[in-house]
């Protein structure tokens, strides 16, 4: 398998998440016999700095010209005297928007040594494993008309949505949950609004294709409930925009960690593949960033852009045994470890060595696939 990756690392940790990202992407080519290069270019911050644009031409073409693009972070303070449109974040915005993605993934997913992370028990959170999959480019964030109108003091602003951009995100749920628990639940507001009526009746209709895989609708408020009392009856969740924002960050406290969530956005020219988290500065050059949600965003690209299930399992299977063994960065190095398990074992690690292990971790689930395939 050959894949070209764009590295756009950007601002505050995200070049040190997104290097222990590199390197287990290095280790599964490795291997696994496949030709990976990876072309760092400059995003946000740091081309601000270098090129006077948070975008630069330059990278935008070389994204264009890639087979995936792993992001790490954007954003700092030093810059918010500049206009919104010259800031690091409009050009995560511009790049999310010349790639073309429309659909994006977000999971969610109760791990069991982090139950105690969780605001929510652990006996409502066990066994839990969304995939929420949200509209991106329609809805009330695009539809216009909208205004402010400051001498009527009036505003509005208009949430549309046609057939067609339903259906097509909607195909993508109905494939995803084909490969999974074979489940969808469809998220909309038809019992007050019409393009929720026409959401509801165009997924209906795309779920005839998909025989295998259920489907239920529920409306957004009851959702909102259901996500903190039964999460694990879930399996995947499509949404619109707006809902889907709102609901897949009410679904983070499930994991208990921003720095554990991944996120991936297909259907575009190239998929762009992020972590959920911010820049964080503050935490810049510390050592303190944990790079799991960015080492789970490597196993989202495999499985997405380059159909290698198998080791983005492997690179899950890794992640979910270095929490088991007690290991822990600062944002998740807290509650009560007996949850765990093992709370003797629990012990803080650095964003470097947290690499190392799942790295290490990573190697010896390979080893034992490639004997049991020798077998």
């Amino acid at each position: 398998m050959r894949l070209k990756i764009a590295i756009l690392a950007g601002d505050g940790i995200g070049p040190e998440v997104t290097n222990e990202a590199v390197n287990i992407l290095r280790a599964v080519a490795e291997f696994g016999g496949h030709d990976f290069s990876f072309v760092p270019l400059l995003l946000g911050g740091v081309a601000i700095t270098a090129t006077g644009s948070p975008l630069p031409t330059a990278t935008l073409d070389a994204c264009l010209e890639s087979d995936a693009v792993l992001l790490g972070a954007v954003g700092d303070k030093k810059f918010d005297a500049l206009s919104p449109d010259k800031r690091p974040e409009a050009g995560l915005l511009q790049i999310r928007h010349a790639l073309g993605g429309f659909a994006n993934l977000r999971p969610s997913i109760a791990y069991p040594a982090l139950s105690a992370n969780s605001p929510l028990r652990p006996e409502v959170t066990e066994g839990a494993d969304i995939l929420f999959v949200r509209e991106l480019l329609g809805g009330l964030y695009f539809g216009s008309p909208r205004e402010w109108n400051k001498s009527t003091g009036e505003a509005w602003n208009t949430m549309r949505y046609t057939r067609a951009e339903v259906a097509r995100v909607a195909r993508v749920a109905f494939e995803l949950a084909s490969k999974r628990r074979r489940k969808v639940t469809s998220v909309d507001k038809a019992n007050v609004l019409e393009v929720s009526q026409l959401w509801r009746a165009t997924v209906t209709e795309v779920a005839r294709d998909y025989p295998s895989v259920t489907l239920e609708h529920q409306l957004v408020d009851s959702m909102a409930m259901h996500l903190m009392n039964i999460p694990r009856n879930f399996d995947v969740v499509l949404t619109e925009n707006l809902f889907g924002d709102i609901l897949s960050d009410e679904a983070s406290i499930i994991t208990g960690s921003l720095g554990m969530l991944p996120s991936a956005t297909i259907g575009g020219a190239v998929n762009l593949y992020e972590p959920v988290h911010g820049s964080a500065p503050d935490i810049a050059g510390t050592g303190k960033a944990n790079p799991l949600g960015a080492i789970l965003t490597a196993a989202m690209l495999l499985r997405h852009s380059a159909n290698l299930e198998e080791d983005a399992a492997a690179i899950e299977s890794a992640v979910r045994t270095v929490l088991a063994g007690g290991h822990r960065t600062a944002d998740i190095a807290r509650g009560n470890a007996a949850a765990a398990g093992n709370a003797s074992a629990q012990h803080l690690v650095s964003t470097t060595e947290m690499g190392k292990l799942v790295h290490q971790a990573l190697a010896q689930s390979i080893d034992q696939r490639q004997s049991m395939h020798a077998v």
